[in-house]
């Protein structure tokens, strides 16, 4: 039998504090096709940065140019820097077979999917809104007002749930894990992505 595997964009998004860090470093540990796109960023390199590996270090005036382009799947700034995920990074990729991953915000989110509409996107749930207060909490690294804002807009987000492939409730790592897992390998069989050629026996 010939087998032709080609990639898959998985994008992974949720309210802030919902666990979306963890749950991906899981997968990433499990599933050595995955990987990350290297983004674009007019911000300057950090120590130990290195150029195209850890971000692809752009000008300004560059950025305008891929922007003018339309260059980046989903882009945003952040604190005075500009982001952006490059099309092309995400293409070669997933045509070598890889799986690339975009743990990104909602609006990120939804730009991936417009421009990318066979993009798998799964949205992860905190168990309630009480819960997700919790955990922003016990993390004990955001003031009052940090706290309200993204209990805000975490229920402005997960008004969006409809929006996306599918949703997985964090409740229970181990489950929630699991369930990750499984959607990815249910997706990497999906025939628009695995092509299986049978052949005479000899």
């Amino acid at each position: 039998m010939k087998e032709h595997l080609t990639g898959m964009l998985l994008v992974i998004s949720g309210p802030s504090g919902v666990g979306k860090g963890t749950l991906v470093k899981w997968l990433m540990s499990r599933d050595p096709s995955i990987v990350f796109s290297v983004s674009a960023t007019t911000r300057a390199p950090r120590e130990g940065e290195v150029n195209h590996r850890d971000y692809h270090f752009v000008t300004e005036e560059e950025y305008d140019r891929l922007l003018a382009e339309d260059a980046f799947l989903e882009h945003a700034t952040v604190h005075a820097h500009r982001y952006g995920t490059l099309k092309s990074e995400v293409e070669e990729r997933i045509a070598k077979g890889q799986n690339v991953l975009l743990d990104i915000d909602v609006q990120g989110a939804l730009q991936v999917m417009e421009k990318a509409p066979d993009a798998v996107s799964v949205f992860i749930l905190p168990p309630s809104f009480e819960e997700l207060e919790r955990r922003l909490r016990g993390r004990q690294t955001e003031t009052e007002a940090d706290i309200e804002r993204r209990l805000a807009n975490a229920r402005a987000e997960v008004k969006l749930l409809p929006r996306y492939t599918y949703a997985i409730v964090n409740n229970d790592l181990d489950r929630a894990c699991q369930t990750l897992e499984h959607i990815v390998l249910a997706e990497k069989q999906r025939t628009t992505r695995y092509l299986a050629a049978l052949t005479e026996d000899e």
